[in-house]
């Protein structure tokens, strides 16, 4: 027995993705002068259409074409496509109703802009026609599902899909570092590297931080007509190229009541990164929520409030010293003050001042004195504190660096 035949549908379904045209690359054949083909080659080149006036060898043409292929689509690009339901037969059709659907690895979404409510007759040469436009926020396989449903002139249901699969690549590469200052405050650098084909506009870099934080931008320069951008005037990567950005992130001053709160954050904020590609293609990615590893400050923590960059040779200065306690009870102290014979720097003072008992969150300020004996890069080292219940003592090195010069005029 023959089998069944499948019917032929009255409905054509036509997709084309709508993106924008790209330069015409040109390709010149150069010869010798002496070589017997060179007139030929002269004339091929000069009948090219891609060929640039005036500009024999340029390898772009000043021409603009239209992709032969679907292309490449990057995370964070928005995703356009034309949707035609065109009636190829001689008879009319009723009740046309087109569902686009975009399945991914985790979700199917229906897409908007499209006609979701049957469209009541459909006559011979006529089609339905809608642009659908989604922003593409996942990498990997994505199937663009189309489906039509009509009914024939003799009552008869028909349907038919078909299927359009792309692929979304990762245009940008961005690794994070994080570094712990001792007054608090947070660094980032943000290394973003190009991993397309073609050049990247950087139109828009900046951090956004989370709420126990306030993000300050580092990435600018003072100059005599106000402040510039440190990459220069031309902000773009070309493949592969990689750029840094660092970013400074200050706790809010409530949460420096609280030390137990400050040093559970980790929580920093997220990059939203806008570019264009070189024919102006708007594309957006934005991290999720970056983690740092909280410092860890112990039972007690040591900070330099103030201290001079600059120090002459044998010329004594002074140091601000804060000293919180960061345990959960009061501690009684006593500090102890040790000096190196081999640095650049000396404590004067007393040593083995009971300090009394400091409660739990609570911090005391110390004003110290040292003097300079050696002249260069010196390291303010060997503060000691003892808990006097526990007989515990904490050391406390390299708090912070001064420079120390020889002034002859003195």
């Amino acid at each position: 027995m023959e089998g069944s035949r499948e019917k032929e549908h009255l409905l054509a379904l036509k997709v084309m993705r709508l993106t924008k045209p790209t330069l015409m690359p040109y390709h010149p054949l150069i010869t010798d002068s002496r070589d017997i083909t060179h007139t030929l080659a002269e004339l091929t080149a000069q009948s090219d259409i891609a060929r640039t006036k005036n500009l024999d060898y340029f390898g772009v043409s000043n021409l603009l074409t239209l992709p032969q292929n679907f292309g490449n689509i990057f995370l964070g690009e928005t995703f356009s496509s034309y949707i035609s339901v065109h009636n190829d037969s001689q008879q009319k059709c009723i009740e046309i109703a087109l569902k686009i659907d975009l399945q991914t690895s985790s979700q199917r979404l229906l897409l908007s802009g499209v006609n979701l409510n049957p469209a009541s007759e459909l006559n011979p040469n006529q089609s339905i026609d809608d642009v659908i436009h989604h922003e593409v926020k996942e990498l990997g396989t994505h199937i663009l599902v189309c489906a039509v449903s009509y009914t024939t002139q003799q009552g008869e249901r028909m349907a038919f899909r078909k299927f359009f699969k792309f692929q979304v690549l990762k245009p940008l590469d961005v690794k994070t570092k994080f570094y712990n200052a001792e007054s608090d405050d947070v660094y980032l650098e943000a290394q973003i590297q190009n991993i397309t084909q073609g050049p990247i506009y950087m139109d828009h870099v900046s951090l956004e931080a989370s709420p126990q934080y306030q993000a300050r931008e580092l990435n600018t320069r003072e100059g005599k007509k106000g402040s510039d951008i440190v990459f220069g005037k031309v902000d773009y990567l070309n493949p592969n190229d990689i750029r840094q950005y660092l970013y400074c992130l200050c706790p809010h001053p409530e949460l420096y009541n609280d030390s137990h709160i400050l040093k559970g954050v980790t929580n920093i904020g997220k990059l939203d990164i806008v570019w264009k590609t070189n024919m102006g293609e708007k594309g957006r990615l934005q991290t999720s929520q970056l983690q740092r590893v909280a410092p860890g400050y112990g039972d007690i923590r040591v900070t330099v409030e103030e201290v001079p960059d600059t120090v002459p040779l044998e010329t004594t200065f002074r140091v601000l010293c804060r000293i919180t306690n960061c345990c959960e009870r009061s501690m009684d102290l006593t500090l102890v003050l040790q000096n190196n014979n081999s640095s650049g720097l000396l404590w004067c003072g007393l040593s083995g001042k009971k300090l009394g008992s400091l409660p739990q969150n609570d911090h005391i300020d110390l004003t110290l004195t040292m003097i300079t004996t050696a002249s260069g890069l010196q390291t303010i080292s060997g503060l000691r504190l003892t808990d006097n219940f526990l007989k515990r003592t904490y050391e406390h090195d390299e708090l912070a660096q001064v420079f120390v010069y020889n002034d002859d005029s003195s």
